[in-house]
């Protein structure tokens, strides 16, 4: 993931289901994932998206031509933080588009960080680590899949479904967590009238070996929706990319969001060894896992009746 910590659960003591693919439901999907691919290497292309660079201002400035395309409201969530690493004052802005928001029954925030790790402090050579990561899965993948679902979306959503899209800034700014997740932090302090009914995080989900387990804190916070996904991962045949058991704990910016009441999971492949180094690059990803990834969202949010958070 990208700013993200973890603890290592045994598998072997959490197993909840089997990673065999189950039969295909017959369905077909809108996502293209060389669309996904495309807006990946966009982002790449820029440079580390670190706040305060100029390679920050311009892949906003993409995202929001991007989002304008496709989604309805898109505006910028602005806000500042002191970096302890220099205490420079860092600008930095979520990106939030709309879909059907105001007059849906329910609501969902789907939400990935657009920006990078300033520092690939997961290097062994001390002069590596002081330079900034390219992110082409820490960061790319999950906006890449956000951006070309909003264009699937936009003709596919149900009438009672408002999807509201989230780019969360500053998730990985860090260098310790008291300094990360901090977009998603602003964003839950300032939730919008009306608030999300539930979320869904993705992060690091474009790796070429992927398999996404179900998170210890996504179980914990927002277990109803955690099982009604990974059913459905099963039901339409992609329980080998989603399979049900459980994977490392992490915190990331689903965290923010369930403190505030609004319960979010966190699609995140942690198993992936470029993470917070150099090289994060698109080589380390490939198009099937975002196309994976994109579909199941797509077959998630076309659901009819629309899937709805049980009451608590």
């Amino acid at each position: 993931m990208s700013a993200c910590a973890f603890t290592a659960t045994d598998p072997s003591q959490s197993q909840t289901g089997s990673p065999t693919q189950s039969a295909p439901k017959a369905e077909s999907y809108a996502f293209d994932q060389a669309k996904a691919w495309a807006h990946l290497m966009k982002q790449v292309e820029f440079g580390p998206r670190v706040p305060g660079t100029d390679e920050h201002v311009k892949c906003r400035d993409y995202i929001v031509e991007e989002m304008k395309k496709h989604t309805e409201n898109v505006r910028l969530q602005e806000f500042v933080h002191v970096w302890s690493a220099t205490r420079a004052r860092k600008q930095m802005w979520n990106i939030i588009g709309e879909q059907g928001w105001k007059d849906a029954k329910v609501r969902i925030v789907v939400l990935a960080h657009w920006d990078t790790r300033p520092t690939a402090d997961m290097e062994w050579d001390s002069d590596k680590q002081k330079q900034p990561i390219a992110g082409a899965n820490d960061g790319a993948s999950g906006v890449a899949v956000l951006l070309e679902l909003m264009r699937v979306m936009k003709d596919k959503r149900p009438a009672d479904l408002g999807i509201m899209y989230l780019m969360t800034d500053g998730e990985d700014l860090g260098p310790s967590l008291e300094e990360m997740f901090l977009g998603a932090v602003h964003f839950s302090k300032n939730l919008p009238s009306p608030k999300p009914d539930y979320g869904i995080l993705l992060d690091m989900i474009g790796d070429k070996d992927l398999q996404v387990p179900m998170e210890p804190n996504s179980m914990r916070l927002a277990g109803p929706l955690v099982n009604a996904f990974y059913s459905h991962a099963q039901k339409i045949g992609m329980s080998s990319t989603f399979p049900k058991k459980i994977g490392p704990e992490i915190y990331d910016d689903h965290l923010a969001l369930n403190e505030k009441g609004v319960p979010t999971i966190d699609l995140i492949d942690f198993s992936y060894d470029p993470w917070h180094t150099l090289a994060d690059t698109p080589d380390k990803c490939s198009a099937e896992s975002l196309g994976k990834v994109g579909k199941m969202m797509e077959s998630w949010l076309s659901q009819k009746p629309v899937w709805a958070y049980p009451k608590q």
